[in-house]
This record gives C-alpha cells, structure tokens and sequence, in this order.
C-alpha cells in the first residue's frame, strides 16, 4: 500500500509517498556485506567489551545443525534495553560516546549475525531478570515487516553455554542458528582460524590494556585464548622506537614503530609464530587500532610499496573513537584508509622507519665488503648496475691456478663466470624470504677435507705468509689451530 502526504519543505510544498522496501530483497542485500566467520563474530565480540565484560566464552559446534553461540558476563540488557539493541541502526554515527565504545552504527551485532546465519536470538539477563528477542529472517520476508519475536526461552535450555548464563549474575548469550555460510564439517578448521583472529584483535585487552584493570578473558570451544601481540614487544632484539603524537582536530594519534628481530635472532618456532599465515612480507606496515582493538594490518595504503627490505616493520596506530570519518572504517570495522591530512605525516615516518627497518638486511650485504676478511664472493658495481662476483684474488683460488697448465686455468675461469652468471638469485631471495632458518649454507663445509688440505700443504713446506693470507679468509678464519704444527 502506498501512503499520500503533503509535506511542507522550506518555501515551498511537496507531494509525497511513502514507499516501503521489499523487506525480504534487503535482507539479502543486507547478509552480503562481505563478513567472514571470524570477522562476524570479532563484531559481535565487541559489544561484550562495551559492556564491560571480563569473561567471553564462545562455542560452535554442531547440535545436531551447527550452532553459534558466544557468553559474556557484562552489564545486560533490560527487555527495553534488548529491544533497542536489536534494532537496526541503533547509534547515531556522529554521535559522542564513550571512549571505550567500540561500536558506531549500532548495526555491527546485526549485520554480522545476519551474514552468517538467518536465526538470531539475544538472552540477557539483568538484576536477575531474563529478557530474550529473536530476529528470524525467513520469517520476516515473508510477512514482509521487521517483526521482532519473543520466543518461549524454554527451546533453548539445550543450547551451548545456557545453562552457565543462568548460573551469572548478569550477562547476554547470543545464539546463531540456521547458519547457512559453512558445513559441519568446516567447524574444526573455521575455529582454528577464529582463535587467531581473535587472539591477534583483541590481543591489547587480552593482556590487559590499563593499570589495575585484569585481563579479558575469551574461550573458544573450551580453549582458553593467549594473546598474539604482532610487534614481539618482549624480545630483546625488537626495536621499540620512539613513539610520535600526532595531533589532529582535537585529538591525539599515536605512531609506534617497531622492527621485529633478524630471523638469526628467532627460533625457527619463534620466527614461524611472528610470520603469521600471511608471512613477513605481507605483514610489514600500519597496524591500526582504535580503542586498543586492531582495525586494519599489514598496509602502506598505498604510501609505500611493500618491500622485502621493510618486511620486519610494523608500526602501530592508536586513534580514539571519535576519529572513524578521517579514517574511512567500515562496519565491518576491517576496511579502513586515512585522509590525506593524515597521511601526510604518515609518510615521513614511513621514510624514517624504513631506513632503520632496512638495516637487519643492508647491513648484512655489507658483509660482502668487509675488509678485514678475504671473502669467496665480492659486491661488484659498474657503470650503476651490480653483480656478485668471485673473488678471483683469494688465496686458494690462487694457489690451484698455480697448479694448472694455461688450458686448465682458461677452464677455471670458464667455470667460476658460469658460477656468476648463473648464480640463482630468484631461487635464493624466495628462500631466504620463506624459510630463512632452514638455508644452512655454512654446514656445506666438510671441516675433516680442510684438515686435510692444511696438512698436504704442510708437506709441502707451507709458507708463513700463506698462512698469514689463508687465516683472513671466511673458511680458515678464527681457526688458528689448524696450523699451529707448521709454525
């Protein structure tokens, strides 16, 4: 039905009508935002933490269908409170609120619910009482109306984690079911990747985010979560570079540089853990965080180009609740992108992080160039361009040519220019790139076959100065011991 008004603008009159959506078309515009699982329920995880909660327990198994439920033991919700907590749109986006809040649109427990199942209910339990509301989306489109339904609680005593929101003094349990986005099957490797997610987004809360203030606790499916902070703080080879306060409308941003150890400094366990699934390279960059909760990892916004140089960087971004606009969140709250005021200041840091980020590796290829060890390989740089070349001066390359006729000597230096120009760098960047602990380059050395080429030199009366010449080079350095016979 069409209803006709006549309303009244500024100067002049308007005839109008109200039309009414197609309620059962938005509600499958409105399941596709583009939501994963683990997003969806860091969303709805956020309105635990707004509602003071010290204690999250979530479960997703099946029961017979597959279930979703998540437990906290916040505040609660009045049925009124309820009501208006289901209802879409709740906040004002421009509205102030409290710096603790992490939500804006009132729409995040919402739209991530409805992108993974089409049966949300909300129980909630305040000054002992229980409220309980259930948006049913198949119900909906098909009376065509957003008709909020009170079920008889009594259907979901079976349901995981009831029993323990009846034992709290208060709290809230919300309840997926109809989940239509994975299988029963998918249920172990979704959790997985759920615990870290949640562990890497809420790892500031986790380990306690102010003075005197416990740590949040979360379980998922019975297991207690361990916080994954992405900068490696507590390392000693982590460098905690000077924080910058960046002032803007009012209010505060502050810049956190970090550059994660050398993998010479880590365990391969350790190194692993740091890399996440994405790797160094794709994790380098802004970590974005409001109200301690991470946003947005591992980008330049296009500010820098991601860099191998630069993979240990990170620099972590506090901003308050009240900067969203100048940065471009999302509901979602995992899409985001500054302003250009911003990034005008974003991009000197980048400049002088990048240059200190840079040297775990740039001063390891200066190595190359060392002058107080005679070295197989030299950094060779002509006309701009640059090669790796073989040291054609070192002393056991000299000492066999003096051993070969001109025709084996013209072979050997036909060798050692295949060993250069064929050198596999692609293959030895990817490597070293993807599994730098696993390159032992160094055990190659058969240290029994060098004995026995200091002795077959000895025999031959072994000079001092090509002793003097041998202990420079990176095969006989610091070994002093293999020639003390033959002084």
């Amino acid at each position: 039905m069409i209803l006709f008004k006549k309303l009244t603008r500024v100067g002049e009159k308007l005839n109008t009508e109200v039309v009414q959506p197609v309620v059962s078309n938005f509600i499958k515009s409105l399941r596709d935002v583009g939501y994963t699982f683990e997003v969806a329920v860091a969303d709805v995880l956020d309105n635990s933490i707004t509602a003071k909660a010290s204690n999250i327990q979530i479960s997703c198994m099946p029961n017979p269908k597959t279930v979703f439920t998540l437990l906290d033991d916040g505040v609660g919700m009045s049925n009124s409170e309820l009501i208006d907590a289901m209802r879409l749109s709740t906040n004002d986006p421009d509205s102030q609120r409290d710096g603790a809040d992490l939500g804006k649109f009132g729409l995040g427990l919402k739209t991530a619910s409805f992108s993974q199942c089409k049966d949300l209910t909300v129980l909630s339990k305040k000054n002992g009482t229980i409220s309980i509301k259930q948006w049913d989306l198949e119900y909906i489109s098909r009376e065509n109306e957003w008709l909020l339904i009170t079920p008889d609680i009594k259907k979901y005593e079976g349901i995981p984690l009831f029993e323990e929101l009846m034992n709290q003094e208060s709290g809230t349990l919300v309840v997926w079911q109809g989940i239509d986005t994975f299988q029963e099957s998918d249920i172990p490797s979704k959790v997985d990747v759920l615990r870290d997610h949640l562990s890497l987004v809420f790892h500031c809360f986790l380990e306690g985010v102010a003075p005197g203030k416990s740590a949040l606790s979360i379980s998922v499916n019975g297991q207690q979560l361990e916080p994954f902070n992405p900068f490696n703080p507590k390392h000693i080879a982590t460098q905690q570079l000077v924080p910058e306060k960046i002032k803007f409308q009012g209010s505060e941003i502050v810049v956190q540089p970090f550059i994660l150890p050398h993998h010479s400094k880590l365990s391969q366990q350790e190194y692993d853990k740091y890399a996440t699934k994405d790797g160094y390279t794709k994790s380098q960059g802004f970590y974005l965080y409001r109200a301690n909760r991470l946003l947005v990892h591992g980008t330049w916004w296009g500010m820098h180009r991601t860099n191998d140089a630069h993979k240990l960087v990170r620099i972590k971004i506090d901003i308050p609740n009240n900067q969203d606009y100048a940065w471009g969140i999302d509901i979602k709250k995992s899409i985001a992108n500054p302003i250009s005021v911003i990034k005008k200041d974003l991009k000197r840091i980048i400049q002088q992080v990048t240059v200190k980020g840079s040297r775990p590796y740039t001063g390891r290829g200066k190595k190359i160039e060392d002058k107080t060890t005679t070295r197989f390989w030299e950094l060779v740089s002509d006309n701009g361009d640059i090669h790796f070349s073989i040291n054609r001066k070192h002393p056991l390359i000299k000492d066999l040519e003096s051993e070969l006729s001109d025709e084996n000597q013209s072979l050997l230096n036909v060798i050692l220019m295949g060993l250069e120009s064929y050198l596999p760098l692609d293959a030895i960047v990817a490597q070293l790139n993807s599994n730098p602990l696993k390159v032992k380059q160094e055990t190659l050395i058969n240290e029994n076959d060098i004995k026995a080429l200091v002795e077959n030199w000895r025999s031959k009366g072994i000079s001092e100065m090509f002793i003097k010449e041998l202990l420079k080079t990176e095969v006989y350095k610091n070994k002093e011991a293999y020639f003390e016979d033959g002084k």
